[in-house]
């Protein structure tokens, strides 16, 4: 699995003109799920998103979790996560899990948050999204479950 932190001051995500989700203070998860990835992979990742200590503390260093200041998450699946851009010009996503075993892990990463974070909104698995944030920092973190 493959994921895209951001600190957020905000975010939401929208499909066809509606919001679906919005958050405050927190992180953006750009969520990728690659073939053969698994539940302990979702379960991995999220515990490490969730302790990641990125926020400032009162002297401005990066001491502090999602847990620390009280943050929210949105979780966008994002399968071009896993392009493959070494042959031509156009990416090949081959690379990704298949659509069905991609909404399953999926599913089970946002349950994962749910169970540490009062606040997860998620975007639509599949759908066309238009998403905006305010990156806070900027800070964005790049984690992939092969090199954890």
């Amino acid at each position: 699995m493959r994921a895209l932190v951001q600190c957020v001051s905000e975010a939401q995500v929208s499909v066809e003109g509606s919001v679906i989700g919005r958050i405050g203070k927190g992180f953006l998860v750009l969520l990728g799920v690659g073939a053969g990835d698994t539940e302990a992979q979702a379960e991995k990742l999220w515990r490490k998103i969730a302790r990641m200590r990125v926020f400032e503390d009162a002297q401005g260093k990066t001491n502090l979790s999602l847990a620390d200041v009280g943050g929210d998450v949105l979780v966008v699946s994002q399968f071009t996560l896993y392009a493959n851009c070494r042959k031509g010009n156009r990416p090949s996503f081959t690379d990704a899990a298949p659509p069905d075993e991609a909404r399953r892990l999926y599913e089970r990463f946002c349950m994962l948050a749910r169970a540490d974070v009062p606040r997860v909104e998620q975007g639509a698995f599949g759908a066309m999204m238009d998403v905006s944030l305010v990156n806070h920092g900027p800070f964005t973190v790049w984690l992939d479950t092969d090199a954890l």
